[in-house]
């Protein structure tokens, strides 16, 4: 049963799980191949030694993610729109060209993890099943309105659990675990410090901000009775709360699933001696003789799964941010004539990340290094956002609420603080 409320869809009061789509779907997109890559490199490298790190991420994850949410429900523009519409241009493009290079590079690695995957469970020719799952990804999102496409990831998000149920197929020694949580065993150190820097470049990047604030306007132009809470400021208390309660929920989830996949690598890898994992295929095959079939075969799927929703995430992410920096028409919702712009960066970024596939590019490199590349990215992109939630020529009365500043600006000050260690021990 609904009650007529004034809320952002009309006076209806929609059933919880409609209240989740931008924010879940980001969140999950958070905890793609390249991240279970990295979670599972500092995971094997570290052991227990930087679980504390994911939790003390999620609270910064869930208010940095809320305020780029917020920024695209309240203005109805996407980030680098809202950018370029109150920055100086150089800003804009220096900010869209990082974005874009680690995007590509995050691509190739996911779309070659997935067809590794793949080969591991079932044999054949990886390269090929990676050109599939591109291409089959691209063919959706080209071809499926974003009403119809959001949903189909909103149900991939359940391949996340896969990682839930790899832990509860092992022995995991919690006592010992809870106590590197309470006092971590921190290493200080180059190693150390670049693996923190790529850990928070994975868990909060710039991409996820693109995503979820642009994800915000395709919502507000796909349904009627939706406008930006600047026009429409009735709508805000439903929204503003929707929005909330999506974000926490999505972010939530993700940090646990990363939580869940370091803790496997630590337990598994780490305490075999099996230090060095150089992607997420590798730490699955890892598993097999270590930990059983079933949690190898777990581990696997799904990274398929969670790769068929990151890509999309990433290319789209991608698309945005350069339809926005460049004033160019964009949304999934379009027909592809409408915003050609939009989709000719969206194939191209696309096709590019299987091309890097095929050539001697050391994909495993190249992925943690744009992880680091995400990790510094993020803090000029973050430091401007904070500036736009917090103005009112920008957010009008919505400007963000102190506990959303404070938490914000924290989220802003570990990530520069991450990359400013990680070049004082450069070297050392």
């Amino acid at each position: 049963m609904v009650s007529r409320r004034n809320t952002e869809d009309g006076g209806l009061e929609t059933p919880p799980w409609a209240n989740l789509g931008a924010g879940l779907i980001t969140g999950a997109a958070d905890d793609d191949p390249s991240g279970i890559a990295t979670y599972s490199q500092v995971g094997a490298a570290f052991g227990y030694g930087m679980l504390w790190c994911i939790l003390l991420t999620m609270p910064l994850m869930i208010a940095i993610q809320a305020i780029s949410a917020g920024i695209g429900r309240v203005t109805g523009r996407g980030l680098m729109e809202g950018i370029r519409t109150h920055y100086p241009r150089t800003l804009v493009y220096g900010l869209v060209a990082s974005i874009i290079v680690a995007n590509v590079i995050n691509l190739a690695a996911d779309i070659g993890a997935m067809g590794a995957a793949l080969k591991l469970l079932i044999g054949g020719p990886a390269l090929v099943y990676a050109a599939v799952f591109a291409l089959l990804s691209l063919v959706l999102q080209i071809f499926i309105p974003f009403t119809r496409y959001s949903p189909i990831l909103k149900l991939l998000t359940l391949s996340l659990f896969a990682y839930v149920a790899t832990v509860l197929v092992i022995h995991v020694p919690w006592p010992a675990v809870l106590k590197s949580i309470v006092v971590p065993p921190i290493t200080w150190n180059a190693k150390y410090a670049v693996g923190l820097v790529a850990l928070l470049g994975t868990t909060i990047s710039p991409y996820l901000f693109c995503w979820q604030a642009s994800q915000e306007v395709e919502e507000i132009g796909s349904n009627k009775r939706r406008r930006s809470l600047r026009k429409a400021p009735r709508q805000a208390p439903s929204a503003l709360r929707r929005i909330g309660i999506d974000t926490t929920i999505g972010m939530i989830f993700s940090n646990l699933i990363a939580f869940f996949i370091i803790l496997t690598a630590a337990v598994v890898l780490h305490a075999h001696g099996k230090t060095d994992i150089q992607s997420s295929s590798e730490a699955a095959e890892a598993l097999r003789p270590l930990a059983g079939k079933l949690a190898f075969a777990l581990f696997a799927a799904g990274i398929i799964g969670t790769g068929l929703l990151a890509v999309p995430v990433l290319a789209g992410a991608t698309a945005y941010a350069a339809s926005g920096a460049f004033g160019q028409r964009s949304g999934l919702e379009n027909k592809p004539h409408e915003a050609k712009f939009f989709y000719g960066v969206l194939i191209v970024a696309s096709l590019a990340g299987i091309v890097l596939n095929l050539t001697p590019l050391d994909p495993i490199k190249a992925l943690y290094w744009s992880a680091v590349i995400n990790g510094v990215a993020a803090v000029p992109l973050m430091i401007v956002m904070m500036l736009m939630g917090s103005s009112r020529k920008v957010m009008g009365k919505f400007t963000m609420p102190w506990p959303m500043k404070l938490f914000g600006w924290l989220a802003t000050a570990a990530m520069a603080a991450a990359a400013v260690v990680m070049f004082v021990t450069w070297g050392k």
